[in-house]
């Protein structure tokens, strides 16, 4: 047998192997293990580099697990490979999408569309994806119009009237009260709504409490007191009713920190928030919220909050809610030891907490710099820095984490931010934490939710897990952007 004979057997092997894998992790991925999915296709690329449709399968498990950015790199090099493989231009066009770089998306659906002209899907998500570039350039120039009014200043709240067969929840005199806030969780839970009225009064207050906190909020906790610290709650209104059933309701000796993703996703974000903001109403000084990536316009457009309010209430209290989150403040110091922050530290050495003091936060979050690292960046578990898997902000390293702590003479951080099959994860020997307090995330993931106690007296994390609970039959993300629902296929 010639050489080149046996090569070519030898590569068909390794070709046939490379397949076999392939379909195992097709099957993994159908079980939506995409961990698993995600192993599996990168064994079968290791065999098998040239081929198209292990990288675009790749990217969709990726997308999946909310890695935008390693997904926008198997698209691209998909396409890389092969030019004609029309799969490669939808799998970068919803990367783009979830990155909010929304021209470049609409770049890669008029391919498609010049491709395949009767196709009837692609058309759709074109024009879905060019209304959304018109908008923003839209959005654009009146931003630019420096005198950007507050929603606040076109509302008549005092006359608007309260229809006498309304008999949900009312603020008393225009305040928060206990009994306010346990007949609004009970009036949610049946899926009803609050009167907008109240609705506006709530954000109006909040804005003002929120606005006069600063970026980095410090507290100190006396020795025998205790916080409860909670992780993403992503719209998943009834594992926060199950949360306040286990732990308590927040109260002035049951104080609780949520360190943001309140909304998106799971489809009763509305009620979520609401919830928190009337807790925030209740007891400023002892209930706590910080700003998530998911506090922002881009992803409340295409992760359901935006569309979940206008189809609830309307257009205008979705802005309202965008000026409210950007008053949320960015982390919180707990005495002086431990730093809680949503995403986590930052894409170069030296920032110190004068520097957190110092961001002006009243805005839309940067593409790059401390605001931005905050509230995207993830931990890593080898030294250095690397690109960030979600491509946006960085991924950080214990060494990272360990010169930070000491500069800044702090113990540990906190952060959220990635979903944890236990609900928590202990990292970067002890000075690294992830809490996460979401289960079963967007009725898939299977992961438990979890809050973290921490004590006065020594700042010890004690970690309580919970499961997730039934909720009524609205599926998450049903509010969500058509191209978020439709890209995923």
């Amino acid at each position: 047998m010639t050489e080149y004979g046996s090569e070519k057997m030898a590569e068909e092997e390794q070709n046939a192997s490379a397949e076999k894998l392939k379909e195992k992790a097709n099957n993994y991925f159908k079980d939506k293990d995409y961990e698993n999915a995600i192993k599996y296709y990168t064994e079968a690329l290791e065999l098998n580099p040239s081929n198209a449709i292990y990288y675009s399968n790749r990217s969709l498990a990726y997308l999946r697990t909310e890695c935008y950015g390693y997904a926008l790199v198997d698209a691209t090099r998909a396409l890389e490979l092969d030019k004609n493989y029309i799969k490669g231009y939808y799998r970068r066009a919803t990367s783009n999408m979830a990155l909010g770089k929304f021209k470049a998306a609409l770049k890669d659906y008029e391919t498609v569309v010049r491709v395949r002209p009767n196709d009837k899907d692609a058309k759709m998500k074109y024009q879905e994806c060019n209304k959304i570039v018109k908008q923003k350039a839209f959005e654009r120039a009146i931003a630019s119009d420096e005198l950007k009014r507050s929603v606040v200043d076109s509302l008549d709240i005092e006359n608007m009237t309260i229809e006498d067969d309304y008999a949900g929840p009312k603020l008393e005199d225009g305040k928060v009260t206990l009994k306010f806030m346990k007949d609004l969780m009970a009036w949610f839970k049946d899926q009803k709504k609050l009167h907008r009225k109240c609705a506006y009064q709530m954000l109006v207050q909040v804005k003002e409490v929120l606005s006069k906190l600063p970026s980095l909020v410090e507290i100190t906790l006396k020795e025998t007191e205790k916080i409860t610290i909670c992780g993403d709650t992503h719209g998943q209104y009834y594992d926060l009713l199950n949360i306040f059933e286990l732990n308590g309701l927040p109260s002035i000796t049951n104080p609780y920190l949520f360190n943001g993703d309140f909304v998106d996703r799971g489809s009763f974000s509305l009620e979520v928030i609401l919830t928190l903001f009337g807790f925030k109403l209740l007891y400023p000084e002892h209930f706590y919220l910080l700003r998530g990536n998911h506090e922002t316009d881009n992803m409340n457009q295409m992760y359901g909050f935006e569309g979940e309010v206008k189809a609830k209430y309307t257009a205008q209290m979705f802005q309202l809610f965008s000026e409210v989150f950007q008053w949320l403040p960015l982390a919180q110091c707990i005495n002086n030891k431990v730093l809680v922050m949503h995403g986590g530290l930052f894409s170069e050495d030296g920032v110190t907490l004068e520097d957190i003091r110092k961001i002006d936060r009243n805005r839309q979050p940067p593409d790059s710099g401390p605001m931005c690292d905050l509230l995207w960046s993830d931990p890593q578990p080898q030294d250095g820095r690397s690109v960030s898997k979600r491509g946006v902000s960085c991924q950080f390293g214990p060494d990272v984490t360990e010169r930070f702590l000491e500069q800044n003479k702090l113990q540990y951080i906190v952060r959220s931010h990635e979903v944890k099959a236990e609900g928590y994860e202990v990292t970067h020997s002890g000075k690294c934490i992830t809490v996460f307090s979401a289960p079963n995330y967007c009725d898939q993931m299977g992961n438990k939710g979890a809050y973290i106690h921490l004590r006065g007296s020594d700042l010890k994390p004690e970690f309580h897990q919970f499961t997730a609970v039934p909720h009524p039959n609205v599926k998450p993300m049903a509010y969500a952007n058509s191209l978020m629902q439709l890209g995923m296929m």
